[in-house]
């Protein structure tokens, strides 16, 4: 069982830290103003995050986010992103999903640590 002590979310533009484990970029896009260096990822999971529809259709609205993590989540069941990631937390003693987003509390990353961790 995944805890969240094991699944930690923050911004690809914060500071890495010695205590984020294994970093994972779980946006489809690469996000701007951000060079490969900095992000310091480990992983960047393109086809884990939300299809282009569904990220266009959310457009960070928080008003739409329960109704964006529901459709997200039915997106992900039984993909092999999916599957991928949740092998990276099962190989990994501690793993910081990273996001693009400017919201820090309705973006795909907090859907996914969610799902982890139910």
């Amino acid at each position: 069982m995944t805890t969240a002590d094991q699944v930690h979310v923050r911004s690809v533009r914060d500071e890495p830290a010695s205590g984020d484990g294994h970093r994972v970029l779980v946006d489809r896009i690469w996000p701007r103003g951000v060079s490969k260096e900095a992000a310091a990822l480990d992983d960047w999971l393109k086809d884990v995050g939300p299809s282009t529809e569904l990220r266009k259709w959310f457009g960070h609205d928080p008003e739409r986010f329960d109704e964006f993590a529901t459709k997200y989540a039915q997106e992900l069941k039984g993909t092999d992103a999916w599957q991928q990631l949740q092998q990276i937390v099962a190989d990994h003693g501690r793993v910081t999903l990273l996001f693009g987003a400017a919201d820090r509390e309705h973006n795909q990353a907090v859907v996914l640590q969610d799902l982890l961790t139910r």
